[in-house]
């Protein structure tokens, strides 16, 4: 079956309605379960209350002597997109993978496409939140310098990160082998990339090797892309566009892999 295969009787508005439907059940099925609400949210915010109150009222010499906070809730902004689009959407797909739901989605009125597009569009709104929730608490909490100058860049790498990692996300679940060994595989992806990225500390004081490794992947490129806009030295729109090219390039090969993995019959692995 074809991922914009459609039933004979689907109409344009019909299957907008039911994308809608499936946005609102997906976002029930998620603030329902716990255990998402941690990797999403208290992993992070719990991230950036100890990181901030270990080094409170630092600077960042590597950077210009900006404060550390300027630079840490960027980072941690970074990593809640991540934890909520990549890590969430991929550990999600195996389980649905697993349990026979995708398969059994193809004999419902719900097109693929239309039940692809209901859960990447639910976790851009949890994406939206976790994005308010961070920059209002470093604003209110830690005092953090957010130009109102820099806004276009930062809704525009913001939209860009979440499309790179939805799509990397979903498309991952094709080589995560059972839905148990999900969180290890996943896990050893993104916490050794998000160490050696500019999310928790600067990396200046890295290897050379290490740091010319991180810059390969899009975490680091999502976390300096943000960063660039809490940068007191800097007074433009925001956009830092060696990175954002970097985000574009995952972006385009997350939506490969997902579109292969959608198009495979589900079960089927690499």
């Amino acid at each position: 079956m074809s991922i914009v295969s459609l039933d004979r009787s689907s109409t344009p508005r019909r299957d907008i309605g039911l994308v809608g439907w499936q946005i609102r059940y997906e976002q029930r099925s998620y603030w329902r379960n716990r255990g998402r609400g941690v990797f999403t949210f208290v992993f992070p915010l719990m991230f950036l209350v100890i990181f901030a109150s270990l080094d409170k009222s630092g600077h960042v010499t590597s950077e210009g002597g900006i404060p550390y906070d300027d630079f840490l809730v960027p980072g941690i902004l970074a990593y809640g997109v991540i934890m909520t689009t990549f890590t969430n959407l991929s550990l999600q797909t195996t389980i649905l993978r697993d349990e026979g739901i995708l398969k059994r989605m193809q004999g419902t009125p719900l097109p693929r496409w239309a039940y692809t597009a209901a859960r990447i569009g639910s976790t851009c709104l949890i994406s939206a939140t976790i994005a308010v929730v961070t920059i209002v608490a470093g604003i209110l909490l830690w005092g953090v310098d957010l130009r109102a100058a820099a806004l276009p860049g930062m809704v525009v790498t913001l939209v860009l990160g979440t499309a790179a990692f939805t799509s990397l996300g979903i498309g991952m679940a094709q080589f995560i082998p059972r839905a148990e060994t999900g969180p290890v595989v996943i896990n050893l992806i993104v916490l050794p990339i998000s160490f050696i990225s500019s999310i928790f500390y600067p990396t200046s004081g890295m290897p050379a090797a290490l740091r010319t490794i991180a810059e390969i992947f899009p975490i680091n490129a999502l976390a300096r892309a943000l960063q660039y806009g809490f940068d007191p030295r800097y007074h433009d729109a925001g956009f830092d566009w060696t990175h954002l090219r970097t985000l574009a390039i995952w972006t385009v090969i997350g939506i490969f892999l997902m579109l292969r993995f959608l198009r495979r019959p589900q079960g089927e692995q690499v």
